[in-house]
């Protein structure tokens, strides 16, 4: 069953189950795909569908950073909770660790020698790490490896 799918029978059974909240986020979640897939003229596939949904966390942590500098703590409360619905569809994060050894395997196999060569080494991580590390933190590291 493809994400698509599986977001599509979580909707369903939301509704049975009268989970307002949650049926709320699972509709917004369809609704950023059909709108790409309108847009675009194509069926989004999993990996295109994760990145929707990375695009919508990213939009609500955003938002709570702003609603909390604002004293909006009740509004900040409420994209947590999206957060947290958007986080089940979401692949596990990488640990430290895993992510160490993952920007290491990549410098090494893109021979990477100085900051010149990040970009290199981010494309090679990006398609490992697709929906499991936060590429800002990603970039970071990698920059602090090279330079």
């Amino acid at each position: 069953m493809s994400l698509k799918d599986q977001i599509t029978a979580d909707m369903k059974s939301a509704m049975k189950a009268g989970e307002k909240d949650r049926l709320k986020v699972v509709r917004l979640m369809l609704a950023a795909i059909k709108q790409i897939e309108i847009d675009k003229r194509i069926e989004l596939d999993d990996a295109a569908v994760l990145s929707v949904l990375e695009k919508m966390v990213k939009q609500r942590r955003d938002s709570v950073e702003q609603f909390q500098s604002g004293g909006r703590n009740d509004l900040a409360e409420i994209e947590l909770a999206e957060i947290a619905v958007l986080d089940t569809y979401l692949p596990e994060k990488l640990s430290d660790a895993e992510l160490d050894a993952l920007v290491d395997k990549a410098i090494s196999a893109t021979g990477a020698e100085g900051i010149r060569d990040m970009g290199k080494v981010m494309g090679q991580i990006k398609s490992e790490a697709a929906g499991r590390a936060d590429m800002g933190a990603v970039g970071a590291k990698v920059k602090a490896r090279l330079g």
